[in-house]
């Protein structure tokens, strides 16, 4: 919302009928509340039980299925029910739920997504996960978020974890992986249609699921949407609307010792660039996945992937990728102390490039293609019931500095079954990408700036501790200290104009703590905490600046309540609270956003989604003069499953 000049009086007005009209939607659905007052029965609170939430099984952690409880890290589950109740439209939006992650929305479509600093649009020293396929591009070693999306309602749950990965997962898992696991399709049986339209988007859903001879179920979906583009401060227009549709399946196959899947996506959208101009991106993705149950306790699973990224990006370049990725692993007892888990990766990309304005910038050589191959070993050894030390290695060859070694242990303690200390000790690298190596300003020699041909892997050693509770079957809690040394950060350094090299080091040191608590039968709160500190310095002899490295909140802080009105009315409601960025500097800001859900009908279920509720706009990232002010919106949601 523009802010108010000369028409202060008009500006005022229409906040206050804003205000109204708000207000009555309120009293739309708190009138049938009282109602429905005296029909509350303890057993119909929709959400999870904290006792449940405890045994919820994450597979992210170690490669296999464990208990939340009993995992040795930093890892916080955004359950589907948790993504419903917060009215949630975009992947990005439903990762605001974890504490553990800053999360920056810097326009329409373009999000900062980030775990213990190094907060940057090119986020690099993230992995992020949809059913197994690593979505990061080799172009900068992050992701694009305006290119993910998911049907949310078919979300079973979001792995979060803050921390290094990277004995498992491999170079780029360095602060954190994000893992987004979607329902079986025995479980999305049926059709579903949705359609919600707001003030600043609109949007439409429909998925259908049904059954493949006597152990198979399939699903399809198509989904579209389109958004408003964003103002300034000043109540500028920033060209950034944006559009995009996007189609898939999924086929399951099971049986008692084996399953397969099969699925897919294709999608195309376009974001405005500029008047007369857009940022065109489509691509398509296949996915096949095996597990089997052999003898003895053993599993073993494999999956192949093919992933096709097409993007235009006016005056810079014009990509095509495709990359193809296979993997194995093979997890198997050794007597009744040693689980043993092992795997392989290969991985393929080809990069077809064109540079579209050479005087300007580009990538040289334009095409390339680049390979990983990786092998992990991991064994988890239970010294006493109550104490396990597990205990792994990773090595992975990349084209640009050959084989990496990212070593870990992680020992656990459950002091009693509802309370669990463990520690870690890593080492995680983020292996060179093309914008590092292969970058030049301008795209013709003499450069301005020129990618390193040196330019080695960064490398972190981090170490943690960490403390995870269920008190009681209405209180739960996680308190994790940590400290990263890094070593070899990117740094730009003055030659015949610039070039990247490593000569940065420093430190991350923080807390990060999130609780869960059953207030009522019908009352959930859930609150988390982050403090951060970053201290960053250029080697002896550089001259180079740490400000392109990230732009970190020191302290960030999330409330969440879920309430249930009623058998049939939902109230939602999400306080976040998030420091100033110090360069560029972006000043602090709180925002709160409330949902209220009302199942009208078996099949029909209406919510409201009120965002920043009671502030007319604030920004989240970018330097002043051009960054995107957040508005106050609305969006109204039908899902109906007959």
């Amino acid at each position: 919302m523009a802010k108010c000049g000369a028409g202060r009086a008009t500006c005022y007005l229409r906040r206050a009928t804003w205000h109204r009209r708000a207000a009555a939607i309120v009293l739309a659905f708190a009138i049938p509340a009282h109602a429905y007052s005296a029909q509350v029965q303890s057993g119909d609170f929709a959400d999870l039980t904290l006792e449940q939430l405890g045994n919820i099984v994450v597979t992210s952690v170690s490669r296999r299925e464990q208990p939340l409880g009993s995992a040795a890290t930093s890892v916080f589950v955004i359950t589907g029910e948790d993504i419903r109740r917060s009215g949630a439209n975009s992947l990005p939006e439903a990762l605001r739920l974890a504490p553990n992650l800053f999360v920056a929305r810097a326009d329409t479509d373009q999000y900062v997504i980030s775990s213990r600093g190094f907060a940057n649009i090119l986020a690099n020293r993230m992995l992020v996960l949809i059913d197994g396929r690593i979505v990061y591009s080799p172009l900068f070693s992050g992701v694009f978020w305006e290119a993910q999306d998911v049907m949310l309602e078919d979300v079973e749950r979001i792995e979060v974890i803050s921390g290094p990965g990277a004995t498992l997962w491999g170079a780029n898992a360095v602060n954190g992986v994000i893992s987004v696991i979607t329902r079986g399709a025995h479980d999305t049986q049926g059709l579903l249609v949705g359609a919600g339209a707001g003030n600043r988007e609109r949007g439409g859903a429909v998925r259908y699921g049904g059954r493949l001879g006597g152990d198979g179920h399939y699903r399809m979906y198509a989904k579209y949407f389109d958004r408003d583009p964003t103002e300034r401060a000043n109540g500028a227009r920033i060209f950034d609307e944006s559009g995009r549709g996007q189609a898939g399946f999924r086929a399951d196959w099971r049986t008692a010792a084996r399953t397969i899947t099969l699925q897919g996506d294709v999608y195309q959208g376009n974001i405005e660039q500029q008047p007369g101009g857009s940022r065109d991106l489509g691509g398509a993705n296949f996915i096949g996945r095996w597990s089997q149950q052999l003898a003895g306790g053993s599993t073993l699973q494999g999956q192949v992937y093919y992933d096709r990224v097409e993007r235009d990006q006016p005056g810079t370049i014009r990509e095509v990728l495709d990359i193809v990725d296979a993997e194995v692993q093979h997890g198997l007892p050794l007597g009744e102390r040693h689980q043993l888990l092992w795997g392989a990766t290969y991985r393929h990309a080809n990069e077809d490039l064109q540079n579209l304005n050479p005087a300007a910038v580009g990538f040289l050589p334009e095409s390339r293609d680049l390979t990983w191959y990786s092998g992990f070993v991991q064994n988890e050894w239970r010294m006493r019931p109550d104490l396990s030390l597990t205990v792994g290695v990773k090595a992975e060859h990349n084209d640009y500095t050959g084989l990496e070694w990212l070593p870990s242990a992680r020992v656990a303690w459950a002091v009693t079954p509802e309370r669990l200390v463990w520690g870690a000790a890593s080492r995680a690298a983020r292996a060179p990408s093309r914008v590092d190596r292969e970058l030049f300003i301008p795209a013709r020699p003499p450069f301005l700036i020129a990618g390193g041909p040196n330019f080695a892997s960064e490398v972190s050693r981090v170490y943690e501790l960490g403390y995870r509770a269920q008190e009681s079957p209405r209180l739960s809690y996680s308190v994790t200290g940590f400290y990263h040394d890094h070593q070899r950060l990117r740094s730009l350094e003055p030659a015949l104009g610039a070039m990247f090299e490593n000569r940065i080091a420093g430190s991350t040191k923080g807390i990060e703590a999130w609780a869960s608590w059953r207030a009522a039968a019908h009352w959930r709160l859930d609150a988390g905490w982050v403090e951060l500190r970053q201290r960053l310095a250029p080697e002896p002899g550089s001259r180079s600046s740490t400000a392109a490295l990230g732009n970190d909140p020191p302290r960030m802080l999330k409330l969440r309540s879920a309430l249930d009105l009623t058998p049939r009315h939902e109230l939602d409601v999400m306080l976040r609270y998030v420091g100033a960025l110090p360069n560029p500097h972006v000043p602090s800001y709180t925002a709160i956003d409330a949902r209220l859900g009302w199942q009208a009908s078996k099949a029909l279920n209406l919510s409201v989604v009120l965002q920043n509720l009671f502030d007319p706009g604030h920004p989240e990232w970018g330097f002043a003069a051009n960054r995107a002010e957040h508005q106050r919106g609305i969006f109204f949601k039908a899902l109906w499953r007959p």
